[in-house]
């Protein structure tokens, strides 16, 4: 009874505290990090960042669902979110949306705070081996940047690789579309992004493979010569034309998939 009691009183005290803006912002990166669908109270992932910033699953778990009012991608889909919502969430989406640079370093540098730690105590960093000075500071910027990145990208894809649907999130990865060398702005944006398996990764980074902009696969013809070999035609000819698995959020940009198609596939 005690034990109920507490809980009860618990989120009456997260309800009636007003959420700051550091934590919203951190709300905001679990929105990024688990699928829209998945959310719940007792999903690990709110539940860990929830004890960080103190308040509790239920409350986060709300803060997320509010979020997802916002998001156009989802109300595409016939997914509504939470119907109300604070100001602030309007304030920090609008901020990070299409600064997803300064959103990833940011709510994870804010993550660390509520940890009391630096963010180069964080796990996200292996501190070995790393420069001082500014390029340290890169370095340690980069990471981060592309933890998120991975994250956000699985996520939206429900941790399966888009092209065969492979479910072992440590045999896939995040890929770039237009690639990270070229596209700064633009490396965190999830927009940018595909989740593929390893090998597909590799292929689509080379250009043997691509993704049209109508999201449909194509295959280079640098695999002619390997036309009889069955574990290409498993691994590849068997999803020529074929379209890929949609994210639930965050659909990879057509200016981005044409780029690819134009500048990188190999014809």
């Amino acid at each position: 009874m005690f034990i109920i009691l507490w809980l009860i009183m618990e989120d009456d005290n997260n309800k009636r505290r007003n959420w700051t803006k550091e934590e919203t912002i951190i709300a905001f990166n679990v929105y990024c990090k688990i699928p829209f669908k998945n959310s719940s109270k007792t999903n690990p992932t709110i539940i860990k960042y929830a004890n960080i910033i103190g308040r509790s699953p239920s409350a986060l778990n709300m803060k997320v669902g509010n979020f997802g009012r916002l998001d156009p991608e989802l109300r595409k889909q016939g997914i509504s979110g939470l119907v109300n919502g604070s100001k602030m969430e309007e304030v920090v989406w609008n901020e990070f949306k299409g600064n997803w640079e300064e959103l990833a370093f940011k709510s994870e540098e804010l993550i660390a705070k509520f940890q009391n730690k630096d963010i180069n105590e964080t796990d996200l960093i292996d501190l070995e081996n790393l420069p001082e000075g500014k390029d340290r500071v890169t370095i340690i910027k980069t990471r981060v940047n592309q933890n998120f990145f991975r994250s956000t990208i699985l996520s939206s894809y429900n941790s399966k690789c888009c092209i065969t649907g492979l479910p072992i999130p440590s045999l896939l990865e995040a890929s770039h579309i237009k690639p990270w060398s070229l596209e700064k702005k633009n490396r965190t944006n999830p927009h940018n992004g595909l989740c593929l398996s390893l090998v597909h990764h590799k292929a689509f980074d080379k250009g043997f493979i691509t993704v049209t902009p109508d999201y449909k696969i194509l295959l280079s013809k640098y695999f002619n010569d390997y036309s009889k070999e069955t574990a290409v035609t498993d691994f590849f000819f068997r999803y020529q034309n074929q379209p890929i698995i949609l994210p639930n959020r965050f659909l990879p940009s057509k200016d981005f998939l044409d780029y690819h198609f134009k500048n990188i596939f190999k014809k």
